[in-house]
């Protein structure tokens, strides 16, 4: 291989005295390639990684005699029982699908290294093409096994799928382990280059996973302790970290500044500084600078004004923090019973949108904030209340990233987790924006209404405050420093490192404590990342048991409702949202039509309540705007039609089993003029509380609909766990996907049954439902314009054998046995 160019890939530290240096290609001389290293230390030895170490990451390697061998380890797969279920190896070589059953390429059970694995071998030149070949491991049941996003040699394709790749460059004889002569500090810069001169380059030395599980367990922030106050932050590379205080904005020039001082090293205080202040500073407001190492990784600027992580508030985006003293913040409403998640009927909304248009009289301050949506919701007619929802989540309220505090932004761009936005504070250099949010929270739960608050823990705002604390420690990012972008917002934090994860566990603690918040919508979910979701639900469990966890289980990167369906998280489910758009124009298919009704059962929910249902969210065009017969696609003017399927739709909503969630507006037929993404335009996100008076009946049939779901009658649709197999029966037009349901069938829940009558399609339709369903007991409820008023056995239409279904009609009905 010795006309290959010479070049190093990338280098790694496994701990302070030992790492590893891969190459761009294969290094088969039987001597070892000439590396050295650049900084105040030198390596003690070089030798080879056991090659099947690369294929513990990649699912293959190959040997000196050019062997290749695919293998997966089973304790990295315990629901595997290779005795009971083969697995496959598949790709583009042969036939993915076409594998399974394949004895050829079946994988055996053997051992490596100690590992119990299942392995294939043969000739690698089989596998060798450009471009490269791909693979993945499936099951005899055709369950493709998981691909890890940041495994070496990940593939994503257009459809977002990730499978392994073979470079025959890069087979596990191109990594190099090293040991050095002593620990190396981690503020120190080193680089890995060739030795002799033979070529002018070198590679930064990255520390690896040990740098990303240092942390410490010590309270961090501003810490008023009585009299004294004392700052403390994790810096895990920095050299130098210097605190400014002053008393009043006006001395920002001028601050009073401190040196902090590094703890030393023990367990559990790994990279923290701190500095004790013999005074009680409530109210003072403070910055840190910090330098450290300039390479690569860092964005390490002495220059730059750094706003604490766990700054409990903040004047601005740019900061300063303030101190606060706990017994100031006190803590949030303890009195309200969070509803069973079963129950809950979601309605997602904007701080700023709600108060815009909202009737009341209250000052321009308050109106863009926490203090007027309480107004708000204090109101005898306060909109969300009169719907009849018992749940509201708020857009992000985290400290965010827009530049004036009239400036409307959705809020996704955060710059602070502890902070309440400060622009929607009346005074935010008094924190008054911590005791406004308090009162927020409480007026909803007077109102009973649970809050869940829409977070981003997947990238940050602009400043990107902890890029300045430590970029490499909280941001993904390739070993040239490249920053990783699956959130499409230029940075993706690095979760999983240990005091990441600690800051989305401390911040969400401290919004559940100090504000009385019930629960969390985790925004880009997949990017946060299942083991860290798993960390965050134990953790919050721990403060409120009964906490409400939703994820948004997508990202560029890919989905992760199926990883979750064995945690106490529930997701956003968008496979639904894509169907009801369908269904209610006349598509969809019957299997799809069970399926998302049933609640999504297994693949995406294990029990009931684990998918959130919605067929509109904040982001891209509104549900009228995305169905309209309007060429233009703009529904502000909905056609008749728009408005009987949007009735489909909410009577499909709230008779599918899961958690219904509404935006805020969709029940009077929202319309943001056809506009797709409305993330900074506040004019066109308000709540037009006029179109109520527009739409006055799709309003009442959307709170007719909740306060039927959230009835005795409606039980039958609040499951707490699965119901059985013959729980429900469908009965089918002949021709077309309109369809009857009949709940409770097998009278597993009780003597009542509920039927439901919807026929998508611009046809009438008449469906055989047999003499056993056709009875004079049944009492109809709605239809596709309302719920009727005055109830009685045979009233309304009557539930016949050869029953008729209106076309964009619906109906249903009660009976009890």
């Amino acid at each position: 291989m010795s006309h290959r160019p010479r070049k190093i890939a990338r280098a790694w530290l496994e701990s302070p005295t030992r790492g590893v240096v891969e190459l761009l290609h294969d290094w088969r001389a039987r001597h070892l390639p000439p590396l050295a290293l650049d900084g105040p230390v030198r390596f003690a030895s070089v030798q080879r990684v056991p090659d099947y170490l690369f294929g513990c990451e990649s699912g293959y390697f190959v040997n000196r005699k050019n062997e290749i061998f695919f293998f997966l380890r089973l304790e990295e797969h315990p629901e595997i029982d290779p005795t009971v279920e083969a697995v496959y190896l598949a790709g583009d070589f042969n036939g993915w699908q076409d594998a399974v059953g394949n004895a050829d390429w079946v994988l055996r059970a053997a051992s490596l290294d100690g590992n119990r694995v299942l392995l294939w071998s043969g000739a690698a030149s089989h596998f060798y093409r450009h471009p490269l070949m791909r693979f993945k491991f499936v099951t005899a049941a055709h369950r493709w096994l998981p691909v890890r996003a940041d495994a070496p040699n990940a593939f994503r394709d257009e459809a977002g799928n990730f499978n392994f790749s073979i470079d025959p460059n890069r087979t596990g004889q191109h990594l190099f382990q090293f040991t050095l002569e002593k620990p190396v500090a981690l503020s120190e810069s080193l680089a890995v280059r060739w030795a002799g001169g033979e070529l002018d380059e070198t590679v930064p030395l990255m520390p690896g996973e040990f740098f990303y599980q240092l942390g410490t367990e010590l309270p961090l922030g501003a810490l008023v302790r009585g009299s004294e106050t004392v700052f403390r932050i994790f810096a895990p590379r920095a050299k130098t970290v210097s605190l400014c205080v002053c008393a009043a904005l006006e001395q920002q020039g001028e601050p009073h500044t401190y040196s902090l001082t590094l703890r030393p090293d023990a367990p559990g205080e790994t990279g923290v500084w701190e500095i004790t202040l013999a005074e009680n500073l409530h109210g003072w407001f403070y910055w840190y600078h910090i330098d450290g190492p300039r390479d690569a990784f860092g964005l390490f600027d002495p220059t730059q004004r750094v706003l604490d992580p766990y700054a409990l508030a903040a004047v601005d985006r740019l900061g300063p923090g303030i101190v606060l003293d706990p017994a100031w913040i006190g803590q949030g409403d303890r009195t309200f019973k969070t509803p069973a998640w079963h129950d809950l009927v979601i309605a997602e909304a904007h701080v700023r949108d709600l108060t815009a248009l909202a009737p009341v009289a209250m000052s321009a301050e308050e109106r863009r904030g926490f203090a007027g949506l309480r107004k708000w919701v204090e109101h005898p007619d306060f909109y969300l209340h009169r719907l009849g929802v018992n749940c509201v989540e708020l857009q992000p309220v985290q400290e965010f990233d827009n530049k004036t505090p009239a400036e409307y932004h959705w809020g996704y761009m955060t710059a602070n987790y502890f902070s309440p936005e400060s622009s929607y504070a009346t005074d935010p250099v008094r924190a008054s924006g911590v005791k406004e949010f308090q009162a927020l929270v409480a007026a909803f739960h007077r109102r009973g209404m649970a809050v869940i608050l829409d977070v981003v823990y997947n990238h940050v705002g602009e400043p990107a405050h902890l890029m300045f604390v430590d970029r490499l420690y909280y941001f993904e990012q390739d070993a040239a420093g490249q920053l990783s972008n699956w959130s499409g917002c230029g940075n993706d934090l690095r979760t999983r490192a240990a005091m990441a994860t600690r800051l989305i566990i401390d911040s969400c603690r401290h919004l559940v404590e100090a504000c009385g918040v019930d629960g969390f919508r985790f925004d880009l979910a997949d990017l946060v990342g299942a083991e860290v979701l798993k960390k965050v639900e134990v953790a919050l469990k721990r403060v409120k048991p009964d906490i409400i966890l939703i994820a948004e289980p997508w990202s560029f990167r890919g989905h992760i409702a199926g990883e979750l369906r064995d945690t106490g998280w529930s997701s956003w489910n968008d496979g639904y949202r894509n169907f009801v758009r369908d269904y209610v124009r006349g598509g969809g298919t019957r299997e799809s039509f069970e399926y998302y009704l049933k609640g999504s059962p297994w693949y995406y929910a294990k029990w009931p309540a684990q998918t959130v249902n919605y067929t509109e969210s904040h982001d891209d065009k509104t549900w009228i705007d995305n169905i309209t017969e309007n060429a233009s696609g703009n529904g502000d003017h909905p056609t008749l039609n728009d408005r009987r399927r949007t009735h489909l739709m909410a009577a499909f909503l709230h008779m599918s089993i899961g958690i219904p969630m509404l935006s805020a507006g969709q029940d009077f037929i929202r319309s943001k003029q056809g506009i797709n993404n409305t993330y900074q335009m506040g004019e066109v996100n308000a709540l037009d509380y006029r179109r109520i008076y527009r739409f006055p009946s799709t309003h009442a049939y959307f709170a007719d609909w909740i306060a039927f779901r959230r009835s005795e009658a409606g039980r039958l649709l609040r499951h707490f766990s699965r119901a059985t197999e013959g729980f429900y029966r469908f009965f089918w037009s002949n021709d077309s996907t309109a369809a009857v349901v009949l709940y409770n069938a097998d009278f597993s829940l009780g003597r009542t049954q509920l039927l439901f009558a919807i026929n998508p399609t611009i046809y009438d339709a008449t469906l055989s439902l047999g003499e056993e369903i056709a009875s004079d007991k049944w009492r109809q409820l709605a239809d596709h314009e309302r719920f009727f008023a005055s109830l009685h056995v045979g009233g309304g239409q009557r539930v016949e054998s050869e029953f008729f279904v209106p076309a964009l009609g619906l109906g249903l009905w009660w009976r009890e046995i």
